[in-house]
Parts: C-alpha cells; sequence; structure tokens
C-alpha cells in the first residue's frame, strides 16, 4: 500500500500517519516515513535539529540525500552544539540551513533589557526561536523534527505524521515511537555524532542559560527551563 501523492491536507496528515503506525520497526518506520515525505514534498520539506545528536539527520539523508536541516541559531547555544553543527554538516549529505532571529543578542537586550530568557523566557523563545522558525518555514510545504513519545508526558501523544494547524502544514515526527534503547542502538551502530554535553548528563539539549544536566529518575526534558512551570519553547505546541 502507498500513500498518494498530493498537497498537505490534515486527511492526508491523517492518512499517512495510520499507515506508516502499522511498521514496527523502529528504522523501517522512520526511514519510509521520510522517504514517503521526500517523495511527495521534495525540496519544499525540511527537517529541523537542535544538534543534541545527528539521528534525525543521518536518517532524513539516508532517505532523502541533501535534505535541507533547519538549525536555530539563538545566539544562546552551548559551543559544543555550534561544534555538533559544523561536524553533522561535514560527515553528512545534508543542507545546512542556518536561521538566526531578526535582532542579535545585543539588539535584544537594547531593546528589552538583559537577561530576557530570566524575566520573560516565553519571549525570549518566541523572538530568537518560534518566529525565526515560522518565517523560515513558510518556504516549505512539510517539516519534520525528532521529537519522541518517551521525552515527556507532553510529547506522549505525537503522531508520526500530523497536521500541523497553527502552520498549515504536514509535520512529520520519525521517531515519535522510538525509545531510548532504539536510539542509543542506532547511534552506536551506525556511529552517528552526538553532542559531547550528552555524555555529561544533559539529555535535552537547548539554549545554554536555561538548560541543566538532568538527574537519575528525571524525564529527559526536566533540565529545560528547571524550576519553572515551562516545558516547550512554543515550537512544538
Amino acid at each position: 500500500m502507498t500513500i498518494a501523492l498530493g498537497r498537505p491536507t490534515p486527511l492526508l496528515a491523517e492518512a499517512a500517519d495510520a499507515w506508516f503506525d502499522g511498521i514496527t520497526d523502529p528504522v523501517e518506520q522512520a526511514l519510509t516515513v521520510l522517504r514517503w515525505a521526500g517523495d511527495t514534498f521534495g525540496d519544499e520539506f525540511a527537517i529541523t535539529s537542535s544538534m543534541a545528536d545527528g539521528l534525525l539527520a543521518h536518517l532524513a539523508s539516508t532517505a532523502v540525500p541533501g535534505v535541507h536541516v533547519v538549525f536555530l541559531d539563538t545566539g544562546f547555544h552551548f559551543a559544543e552544539t555550534l561544534g555538533t553543527r559544523d561536524w553533522i554538516t561535514s560527515v553528512l549529505p545534508i543542507t545546512l540551513v542556518n536561521v538566526r532571529p531578526e535582532q542579535s543578542v545585543a539588539e535584544q537586550d537594547a531593546e528589552f533589557g538583559p537577561r530576557l530568557f530570566e524575566r520573560d523566557p516565553d519571549l525570549c523563545c518566541s523572538l530568537r526561536k518560534v518566529q525565526p522558525l515560522a518565517q523560515t518555514l513558510s518556504g516549505y510545504v512539510a517539516w519534520g523534527s525528532g521529537i519522541r513519545r518517551d521525552e515527556s508526558p507532553s510529547r506522549a501523544g505525537t503522531r508520526l505524521v500530523d497536521w500541523d494547524a497553527k502552520r498549515e502544514m504536514i509535520k512529520v515526527n520519525p521517531l515519535a515511537a522510538w525509545t531510548q534503547a532504539d536510539v542509543d542502538a542506532y547511534v552506536a551502530e551506525h556511529q552517528v555524532p552526538v553532542n559531547p554535553l550528552v555524555e555529561v548528563g544533559f539529555a535535552s539539549i537547548g539554549c545554554a542559560p536555561c538548560t541543566r544536566p538532568v538527574a537519575p529518575g528525571e524525564d529527559a526534558r526536566a533540565g529545560r527551563w528547571a524550576g519553572r512551570s515551562k516545558t516547550e519553547c512554543g515550537i512544538h505546541s
């Protein structure tokens, strides 16, 4: 069975998700979803990467060589994250789309005051991540992310193929059903680049001022905006 080619609609997303959800092998499932997205949308499909590792980029470049990989260069990243971006770009057949906010950090500080991430993290995320991504994705009709159901309760219902109503696009989440064991096995087998911060306890890596290592027993996203009720930057919600 194949999913017919077509422009992005909620019905297309629902049909594709129902079909791909029946594939039980996680690697086969992810590659099938990505090949479908590449075949269906061509150059109008891109994936995003936080550069915590090169897993999604490795899978996507296998399924869709030359795939566009969007990285949000917020101005607040760890040096290790920028190094991982450059590493992945040098070893995988991808097309990096490095996206910077409209304002530099200094310009944002001048308008809103320094350390906005402490006083109003939602606004900071909007200015440096959500708005730049929305502008970039306006040039595509479908996009993919590496979020997984096991990362946090807020992501437990993640679909393989979904309708992004906010942006009126297809959104694919090829790793939705993967476990951490699946990730570890694939990374080891294919020698996938991994951000060095993972080795010192960073399970989910965002901007440096708002990310800490996680403690044993915490979910993967507990280190993001620790001490706040905030659990998402707004990109996936």
